[in-house]
């Protein structure tokens, strides 16, 4: 009779998991890492603000919402599978430069966003 495994979560290890019909409950193998994204306020931009631990999506979600939408104004919490984010390689960084004569689309040669910007600020909008 094997032990059941020590997971690092103690959520998992106060569950007292009972043995199931064909073999012991492996707990380190039900439980999903979720990235957490926060939105503030409507229109804003959703920002990472952490990592939950959960066996399905709408657990991901309550833990979330527990962690990380109590104590700030939220508007939203989205919840997003750690395996299902994926990144380019830094060695192909070069793929996101931009040609010269297309420099126009870029933002930040919008200097009056700044002036935006300040304004929200200074009437809190």
């Amino acid at each position: 009779m094997s032990q059941q495994p020590t997971s690092l979560d103690p959520r998992v290890n106060r569950l007292d998991l009972k043995k199931v019909t064909d073999g012991e409950q492996n707990t380190n193998t039900h439980w999903i890492t979720w990235e957490v994204f926060h939105q503030e306020k409507k229109g804003k931009q959703a920002v990472h603000v952490g990592v939950v631990h959960a066996p399905s999506v709408d657990m991901a979600v309550l833990f979330a919402k527990e962690a990380f939408a109590r104590r700030g104004k939220t508007t939203n919490v989205w919840v997003v599978k750690t395996s299902d984010i994926y990144t380019v390689a830094s060695e192909d960084e070069d793929m996101f430069e931009t040609t010269p004569e297309k420099i126009h689309r870029e933002p930040a040669s919008y200097k009056v966003r700044d002036r935006i910007e300040a304004y929200r600020t200074k009437n809190k909008l």
